[in-house]
């Protein structure tokens, strides 16, 4: 059976844990051709190498998505690599802090659009020009849940994924005629690391971050659902948010 994205070239952003290290792998064993990224250099240049171990190509570097000169160095360095950049998935981002609206200040604000949307505009930028140049791509941008119903105390949060869905519509309608799709997978709550700490900080109990099915999705479940988007077997789709939520409706307590 033919591999997904054989011979793809294939940058993923966020890619040092959950999400983002669980498409790095997937995506590997579909036959992409990786340039990972991620904030965390360290932890991005191990994933690579521990792929490169299992036989498959994969490079990374340090990412700061809110530096533009970071994004056009990342893109330029994938098509240094591979000749081209076949798909993206932007997967960069910093989870919700619970916080009443009345106390977000304006720092606060400003860092979640700057990483979780800003930062994905400087990503598709880049991306589709490259993509341009080479007569197509597809785009797969991370939003969340909480990007299409709104819940409480997640303003700075909401706000950026809701933007996101935005700008990926946007840039979906803009660019469909040249053979560039673009899509966001929408998860709610996802068991990666950050997760569970998260859940240890805030004292809550797991199952209430449980939807219908009992559980959390996993990092490789989301990562199946990005795959699906940017393999050829979505040819047809774009401008769509993909909500991979076990059943949850996006209301919390």
């Amino acid at each position: 059976m033919a591999k997904e994205l054989d011979g793809k070239a294939t940058l993923i952003t966020g890619a040092a844990a959950g999400i983002g290290k669980a498409a790095a792998q997937l995506f590997a064993q579909e036959g992409a051709r990786l340039m990972l990224s991620d904030v965390n250099g360290d932890g991005v240049q191990a994933v690579a190498a521990d792929l490169r171990s299992q036989g498959f190509e994969a490079q990374a570097m340090a990412t700061d998505v809110t530096r533009e000169e970071d994004i056009a160095a990342l893109v330029a360095a994938t098509v240094k690599t591979y000749g081209r950049l076949d798909c993206a998935f932007n997967n960069a981002g910093i989870g919700h802090t619970p916080l009443s609206l009345l106390d977000v200040d304006a720092a606060m604000f400003n860092r979640y659009l700057a990483v979780n949307l800003t930062g994905v505009l400087w990503c598709m930028q880049h991306e589709i020009r490259q993509m341009l140049q080479q007569g197509g791509g597809t785009i797969v941008n991370t939003a969340s849940l909480a990007g299409l119903a709104a819940t409480p105390r997640m303003i700075p949060y909401t706000a950026s994924k809701f933007g996101l869905i935005g700008i990926t519509k946007s840039a979906a309608s803009e660019f469909a005629a040249k053979s560039i799709r673009v899509n966001a997978v929408c998860p709610t709550s996802t068991d990666t690391e950050g997760m569970r700490d998260f859940i240890a900080d805030q004292g809550i109990a797991p199952d209430r971050m449980f939807g219908p099915m009992g559980r959390m999705g996993t990092p490789l479940e989301i990562a199946e659902a990005a795959l699906w988007l940017l393999s050829d077997r979505a040819s047809f789709i774009t401008g769509q948010a993909l909500v991979a939520s076990g059943g949850s409706s996006g209301q919390t307590a």
